[in-house]
């Protein structure tokens, strides 16, 4: 058993400053030298382990398979994922089928603003409540560059969108996994981010567009945008806060789209906003039939979304793990790690089990959905695994790429470096409510997963509130609201956005171009959370 250390140098600044290298080499890398994502990656794995093992004391065979831990679980189920996604986008791109989904986009609305707003909000939504874990970005940004916007603004502009929903994806997913390692009651939890987060469903809309259209651009279709969040953040919070964790963005996200769907066959700008090089014309363009040809280049993506649905209920989920899920116990690794307190409450050994759940995987699902539609399109089986070969070769840096970002977030988690980086949030005082929920965000940032996030972090956040007298319920929420905000910066996010809209090598640009938003809008979170522990009426809408 090796117990972790929080403060290894005997000195919080210099153990925290530490700690924080990997993600300053990888960012740094990224962001600053522009090198490639796949060395950028590899350079912070390997200053991860350096410290790891240098610093923190973690013996060097425990280290390497922490990272080798990490590389599994990215290349399944989250590398599964992108692979199968970008499978479907091809085989509907070399049958045509995608330019004339196009063109049926173009025909509830030509303007560029609002077919952001359905596509990456809205459809977005719905494939985070269902499935979560990269889908959204990666199915949103595929169909975005089919749209014929840039890839800088296909992959940012789905990273932004992929917000507010994040909390309850794949089902609740996140805060199911945040009552479990914290021990508040599920639907008092479901409740409280129920209560924070419709709030910035409204606003992300609008963020999008702004950051899109500029500000003149946004005001001039104010009245969708608002009728797409608001229509988002009812069944939001009503369902969190009155049914559970299980269907908030499913229901919200079919919500959206019908309301705007209608909308826009009543409401239209006066101006037509086009990408760079169209034209800003007065509006004309205005609802048309539902051809054979439009449906045929719909049925790929509805037996996706069928599909993808049925797959993460939680009965399909575990009927096809009990006939398929091997679970292989990490050597050398599981329980031997024993997290200590104040970030838990009891010293207890963490578990390192690898869930090869290969049936019951979204990009199972998906690599499903794939086939079928393959079929459905004409496709003979030499032709799919041809197209699937092709796909693999497309993306197989990205898949490299994704598992080095892993191996860091497990690297950072086992090794202790990130309660590292906690506890220097948690020594806040009374502004612990605000930096407690950019804890959330870091968790996020640092793992890819609002769920991780939460694992990683949710007992901290209990025990930090019951410390300074604030409710855990608040906090605990807080965790995974402000860690929504985190999913624009994490690299694993931006590796399948990048790999969607097939930009790959530009990672450093989209992560520039996110960043200020990510920030901006977690802060905003941590505002509103500051207001709900001391100021009243905010303090009202804390669940007690």
């Amino acid at each position: 058993m090796w117990p972790q250390s929080y403060d290894p140098l005997h000195n919080v600044a210099l153990s925290t400053l530490c700690a924080a290298l990997p993600v300053v080499v990888l960012l740094g890398t990224l962001a600053v030298l522009r090198v490639k994502a796949h060395v950028a990656a590899l350079l912070g794995l390997a200053t991860a382990l350096a410290i790891a093992v240098s610093v923190f004391g973690m013996p060097v065979r425990m280290a390497l398979g922490t990272a080798a831990y990490g590389i599994a679980y990215g290349l399944f189920p989250i590398g599964w994922i992108v692979l199968n996604v970008i499978f479907l986008y091809q085989l509907t791109e070399q049958r045509g089928l995608f330019a004339i989904l196009r063109e049926s986009i173009t025909t509830i609305t030509r303007d560029r603003r609002l077919q952001l707003l359905l596509v990456a909000f809205c459809f977005g939504a719905f494939f985070e409540g269902a499935s979560g874990f990269g889908t959204p970005v990666a199915v949103t940004g595929a169909i975005l560059i089919g749209l014929g916007f840039p890839p800088l603004l296909a992959s940012g502009l789905s990273l932004i969108a992929n917000t507010a929903p994040v909390a309850f994806g794949a089902l609740g997913t996140p805060i199911i996994a945040l009552q479990a390692v914290t021990e508040l009651d599920l639907k008092r939890l479901s409740a409280m981010v129920g209560r924070q987060l419709p709030l910035f469903s409204v606003i992300v809309p609008f963020w999008l567009v702004w950051a899109f259209a500029g500000l003149r651009g946004t005001l001039e279709v104010w009245p969708a945008i608002l009728v797409a969040g608001v229509s988002f953040a009812v069944p939001q919070f009503l369902i969190s806060n009155w049914h559970g964790p299980w269907l908030v963005d499913v229901v919200a996200a079919v919500v959206s789209m019908g309301a705007v769907t209608l909308f826009l066959r009543f409401w239209r700008p006066r101006r037509h906003w086009g990408l760079e090089g169209e034209p800003d014309v007065t509006s004309q363009a205005g609802p048309a039939a539902l051809s054979r040809d439009v449906l045929r280049a719909w049925v790929p993506w509805i037996i996706l979304s069928v599909i993808v649905f049925i797959w993460g209920l939680p009965q399909t989920k575990a009927m096809l793990d009990g006939i398929s899920i091997v679970r292989v116990p990490v050597p050398g690794l599981h329980n031997l790690v024993q997290r200590v307190p104040p970030v838990v409450a009891v010293a207890k050994p963490e578990p390192a089990v690898y869930n090869l759940n290969w049936l019951s995987a979204t990009g199972s699902g998906i690599l499903v959905a794939a086939l079928i539609a393959g079929l459905v399109m004409g496709y003979r089986p030499r032709e799919l695994a041809r197209a699937y070969g092709s796909t693999l070769k497309l993306v197989r840096f990205s898949l490299l790429t994704i598992a080095a970002m892993l191996a860091i977030g497990f690297t950072t988690r086992y090794s202790g470096l990130d309660a590292t980086l906690g506890l220097a949030f948690a020594r806040t005082g009374w502004l612990y409510p605000f930096f407690g929920t950019l804890l959330g965000w870091l968790g996020v940032a640092l793992t890819g997963s609002d769920t991780s996030s939460n694992v990683l972090f949710g007992s901290l956040q209990r025990i930090t509130a019951e410390q300074l007298g604030l409710s855990p319920i608040l906090m605990a929420a807080a965790n995974s609201s402000g860690g929504v905000m985190g999913k624009m910066v994490d690299a694993q996010s931006i590796v399948v956005a990048s790999t969607a809209t097939r930009w790959y090598g530009h990672e450093g640009d989209i992560l520039r171009y996110v960043f200020f938003h990510s920030l901006v809008l977690a802060c905003l979170v941590g505002l509103l959370v500051l207001l709900q522990a001391y100021v009243f009426p905010f303090t009202a809408l804390v669940v007690r």
